[in-house]
């Protein structure tokens, strides 16, 4: 009885067991009434205790799992925005250098159009004073020929202008002599033979200066072909590269900005749970820390109190050989 009564059992409870065991007239059923309902207190107790234990532990676990995937959630958030920033600046560079490129493209293409309009317009004003340096060489060329070289016209002219002679000359006597200075016509004749003979040579390179300037043409411009088609080509693929590169851009950014979303509504979620992880700390932790504790001393006093009941009924059970802790 001194030991229930140190562990706190009901006072007038042990007064009246007291009272019986020294031989009082005090009615034992209430008194066993007493004791099984103390009895049945201690085991509800327990009982919450249990129930307490088991709410705690899986409370616990469970929010400390749910931090642990939280913590994990945001730390992956923050690796993911970061790289998402890097291919935002990547991908920015890149779209800098496609545009750069393409205005680059355009400038090259309008200056070597302009150049094949100025090559082209050389060519013509070429081909045009060459002509026109060709026809002077062949009007001069005919009009010395007239001269000094009739054979070289036209030979219908020719042919009428032989019959012509011919009667004259034979209605003509024979012509005196040549005068002495035949031999300095003579030698006139053979020096404009040779100026003529160098305008042939002027005509030929003439000729071959036009037919070098055609080719040249003719080659630039198949080069200016090939160029602007690998352009169109170039600038084609570059176009198609700077769209995709501003999509995925575009995707990044707003993949960041979800990722920014999702991160601070996983922070409040885990400031929450902390909070809560906090609470069920404060209201858990001695609970668990002194749960084996609380319950051997319930079982030790149930055990005092069935000794007490036994020995009520008249059982031969001796009290000071009761073990027990105090709570």
């Amino acid at each position: 009885l001194q030991k229930l009564s140190s562990r706190g059992a009901d006072k007038a409870m042990i007064n009246m067991i007291t009272l019986a065991l020294r031989g009082k007239k005090i009615g034992f059923d209430r008194v066993i009434k007493m004791i099984d309902e103390m009895v049945a207190t201690l085991q509800t107790e327990q009982d919450d205790d249990n129930h307490k234990k088991e709410y705690c532990s899986v409370q616990l676990d469970t929010t400390e799992d749910k931090k642990k995937v939280l913590e994990t959630s945001v730390s992956d958030r923050e690796v993911a925005i970061e790289n998402a920033k890097e291919g935002i600046a990547k991908s920015t560079e890149e779209i800098a250098a496609l545009k750069a490129g393409i205005g680059e493209l355009d400038k090259m293409v309008l200056e070597a159009t302009q150049q094949r309009k100025d090559e082209n317009e050389d060519f013509k004003d070429k081909m045009a004073s060459d002509t026109a340096a060709k026809e002077l060489l062949n009007f001069a060329k005919n009009r010395l020929n007239q001269f000094y070289n009739p054979k070289a016209v036209a030979k219908s002219s020719t042919s009428a202008l032989f019959l012509q002679v011919s009667a004259h000359t034979h209605s003509m006597e024979a012509p005196p002599p040549p005068p002495e200075t035949f031999g300095a016509y003579s030698k006139k004749s053979e020096d404009n033979m040779g100026v003529i003979a160098m305008m042939d040579l002027l005509i030929a390179d003439l000729d071959k200066d036009m037919v070098e300037a055609e080719t040249e043409e003719k080659d630039a411009q198949i080069d200016y072909e090939v160029a602007m088609k690998r352009s169109v080509e170039k600038r084609v693929k570059d176009s198609k590269s700077l769209v995709e590169k501003e999509s995925i851009k575009g995707d990044l950014e707003a993949a960041v900005e979800m990722h920014v979303e999702s991160k601070e509504a996983e922070q409040k979620e885990l400031m929450a749970t902390v909070r809560y992880m906090q609470s069920l700390h404060l209201e858990c932790d001695w609970l668990l820390k002194y749960f084996d504790v609380r319950k051997e001393a319930r079982n030790s006093e149930i055990d005092a109190l069935g000794n007490a009941k036994a020995v009520l009924r008249g059982a031969d059970f001796s009290l000071l050989q009761t073990d027990g802790y105090a709570l």
